[in-house]
């Protein structure tokens, strides 16, 4: 079907769905989501030539003198927003940004994905991506702050009368399914107020697109509520932070799963022992952007079932890595899970140098060491060096120094894209470290 045609079908569905108003959608690097409004009567114009803004005020984006940018939509995202009332009835495009020279612009996110994905369909492979996200809901305190105040005091898969946000996550379920997502599974998490809703896996680029939508839909439904949701990794000290698990696998073009080997103890194939090997070698260096803020390395400890120590097992859920048990008859379903991720990230640029570290495995015909079964929450400082388990960073600095000495997460990223990050994870790093914490005051103000 010509690019023509399809723009004239989607005008035809927006106007008999009754839209008002279009939300043209994109990230900055650090992946906020940014919206330009136009009304129905400019969507033709912005189907045929994109829609031009001015990038220089977006973070990561360009200089002053070179700030012209022009959105251009996917018409493939087209959604209606369900929770829009009918007299400003809106509907959104997922956007990609271009140049004025109508070259795409190097730092855009979903650019960057685009490009890493194409690395994989060379070499035959499409990049499948199943994030688990998790949550927190806060209510504001009698005041109206925002303060992390629980919502609920359920529990891990708790059902009412306990988990009193059953409702919230319903309708947040019903909003999903009306834009287009097959949410898989909804639940209760292990902390007072944290939640869990797994949306089916996809693609990789529709993986990420349906991430940052689901994280809109979840506040906005949460709004309604007069409720607060927050990804925020670690909100609340002394209890479980929210993490952002992927699972990943590679299709061929035969729509099979090119990680199955049936003759393989963990039934895995060549292929899949290389991602597996890559993504062990370069997460360290990948963390910065997989865990991007300083926070994140506040859940990134030992305990609290978050994974630090860079291994790979099956049953084992304190390894970094996971291989999910095979079942007879899911040949389809054999992936693998990074547990370290956080929904604080750009998912765009998350599953890009989480691919281009697979495929740097693949292609180095790297194998993985032996899998540790145990619990490595268990071991000390003499078995973890024993077994040769190194662990992640333990704070953003060291993130981005281990990122510094990586050419492979350099490329994912672009020199473009890594420059202008790292400028800005500095500096949030450093208007961290000078701070002085309520912890220090209490520790040291009067006994030194």
């Amino acid at each position: 079907m010509s690019l023509i045609k399809q723009n004239k079908d989607i005008l035809k569905k927006a106007q008999s769905d009754g839209v008002k108003f279009i939300n043209l959608q994109f990230t900055d690097i650090l992946g906020i989501i940014k919206n330009v409004a136009i009304p129905i009567e400019r969507l033709p114009d912005a189907l045929e030539k994109g829609v031009w803004f001015d990038g220089s005020s977006i973070e990561g984006f360009a200089r002053i003198h070179e700030s012209d940018m022009v959105l251009k939509p996917d018409i493939s995202t087209y959604r209606v927003i369900p929770w829009m009332t009918h007299e400003r009835k809106s509907a959104r495009f997922i956007c990609d940004i271009y140049t004025p020279d109508n070259e795409p612009f190097e730092g855009d996110p979903r650019g960057i994905l685009k490009k890493a994905i194409a690395e994989a369909k060379k070499l035959g492979f499409v990049y499948n991506t199943g994030p688990e996200v998790e949550f927190f809901l806060f209510r504001k305190d009698e005041k109206g702050n925002i303060v992390p105040l629980p919502h609920d005091v359920g529990g891990y898969f708790d059902y009412s009368p306990r988990d009193m946000a059953t409702d919230v996550r319903r309708d947040i379920i019903f909003a999903l399914e009306d834009l287009g997502m097959q949410v898989e599974m909804s639940h209760h998490e292990v902390a007072a107020g944290q939640h869990e809703i797994d949306v089916k896996y996809s693609d990789a680029l529709s993986s990420a697109d349906n991430t940052i939508t689901l994280k809109s839909t979840i506040k906005s439904i949460a709004q309604k509520y007069d409720l607060y949701a927050s990804f925020m990794p670690k909100p609340i000290f002394g209890i479980n932070g929210s993490g952002m698990h992927v699972h990943q696998s590679f299709f061929n073009s035969k729509g099979k799963n090119a990680f199955y080997d049936p003759k393989d103890k963990y039934k895995l194939s060549k292929i899949a022992y290389g991602f597996v090997a890559g993504q062990l070698k370069h997460v360290k260096s990948f963390s910065a952007v997989t865990a991007p803020i300083v926070n994140s390395y506040k859940r990134l400890v030992p305990g609290y079932e978050a994974p630090v120590y860079i291994c790979w097992a099956q049953i084992n859920r304190s390894a970094l890595i996971r291989i999910p048990r095979f079942s007879p008859g899911r040949e389809q379903a054999t992936r693998c899970e990074l547990r370290c991720p956080d929904p604080s990230c750009n998912p765009y640029l998350a599953f890009a140098v989480m691919l281009k570290a697979g495929l740097d495995g693949i292609k180095s015909g790297l194998t993985p060491p032996t899998p540790i079964e145990e619990d490595v929450y268990e071991f000390d400082s003499k078995e973890l060096e024993k077994k040769k388990i190194e662990t992640l960073p333990g704070s953003l600095g060291e993130a981005l120094s281990e990122m510094s000495k990586d050419k492979v997460v350099i490329d994912a990223l672009g020199e473009h894209t890594y420059q202008k990050f790292v400028e800005a994870k500095k500096a949030e790093w450093d208007a961290y470290r000078i701070r002085v914490t309520q912890w220090e005051i209490d520790n040291y103000l009067e006994q030194i």
